[in-house]
């Protein structure tokens, strides 16, 4: 949750105003816990705020939570574990949009079991050939963009001898990126 509210905005500045960074080159985290009711909730909330100076920054951004979660946890527990369940909400939503996982509109169970399971299917090795074969730095691309680079390809079946191969355009943009996870996937020991 993060706020609009000018007054949480207010009680985070109190907490960490913005001073001289005693290290520019780190980042700085804080996390403070406290109670506040918005005029339009019936009661006052456990709000966590989570503050963060980025380095070489000079002002905090400040992030709230909102929790009904009790004593038991640290206010930086409380923040990561939501942060976690907004990761795991980001995966739903690329499997409903990348692989129509929420579209299981026939009127028969086992139909809809069948197209759920080759959703998950693609997934999942949408998933393996990110964290495998991908370069560190595009392990994180979505859906559309690997259906971009990798899979709609523009190519054509040429046969040499008993050979066929793809040809892919000369002017086809990700050419370097499409070559470097191929030699990858040909590198990996699959036992």
């Amino acid at each position: 949750y993060t706020s609009r509210e000018s007054r949480l905005q207010q009680i985070a500045k109190e907490y960490h105003p913005s001073s001289t960074p005693t290290d520019i080159t780190k980042t700085e985290c804080h996390f403070e816990e406290t109670v506040y009711q918005a005029k339009s909730w019936s009661k006052a909330r456990k709000v966590i705020i989570q503050s963060v100076r980025p380095a070489c920054e000079l002002f905090f951004v400040h992030s709230f939570f909102v929790t009904n979660v009790e004593v038991a946890f640290s206010p930086k527990d409380i923040v990561r574990a939501y942060q976690k369940r907004g990761t795991m909400e980001n995966y739903i939503k690329e499997a409903k949009n990348g692989f129509r996982l929420d579209q299981m509109n026939s009127h028969s169970f086992q139909v809809n079991e069948v197209k759920m399971m080759l959703s998950l299917l693609a997934y999942n090795l949408t998933n393996w050939l990110r964290t495998l074969p991908f370069p560190p730095e595009h392990k994180n691309m979505q859906i559309q963009t690997i259906r971009t680079r990798i899979i709609k390809v523009a190519s054509k079946l040429v046969k040499s001898g008993r050979s066929l191969y793809f040809k892919l355009s000369s002017s086809f943009v990700y050419q370097e990126f499409f070559w470097k996870v191929l030699n990858r996937i040909k590198t990996l020991q699959i036992e």
